[in-house]
């Protein structure tokens, strides 16, 4: 299951040999995974693996406190916030809070995004 989300942020890449080494900003996606073995058998939330509104009660702080409309080179701490760098630090922001998280995607652009899951990156460039 996934869960999608978007916000607007800047950031600049200072070692970057091309334009990215210069301050800009991107309309930037993403989408939380969350993985289980088994349904929830009763209640409120039977027959789901994990409410979405629960997904979002713990990203939405980092949403608002961090990534939205932000400089992501201040806030997130890293020196060199590449698309591939944040969807790691999201990870590791929601891996003790969300059971079953198994990725984070995070699109830079409509062409180019990467996956962090487990100690993985993967990029998909369409």
């Amino acid at each position: 299951m996934g869960k999608e989300f978007r916000f607007e942020a800047s950031h600049q890449l200072p070692n970057h040999d091309g334009k990215c080494a210069r301050l800009h900003g991107h309309s930037w996606r993403g989408v939380i995974y969350v993985s289980g073995n088994k349904l929830i058998t009763s209640g409120a939330k039977k027959g789901m693996i994990m409410d979405y509104g629960d997904i979002k009660k713990y990203l939405q702080p980092l949403l608002d406190n961090y990534l939205d409309h932000y400089h992501l080179n201040e806030t997130t701490g890293l020196a060199n916030p590449s698309s591939e760098a944040i969807a790691k630090w999201i990870y590791e922001q929601l891996e003790n809070k969300i059971p079953g998280l198994v990725a984070v995607r995070i699109d830079e652009t409509c062409t180019s995004q990467c996956i962090y899951s487990k100690g993985k990156i993967n990029f998909l460039i369409s």
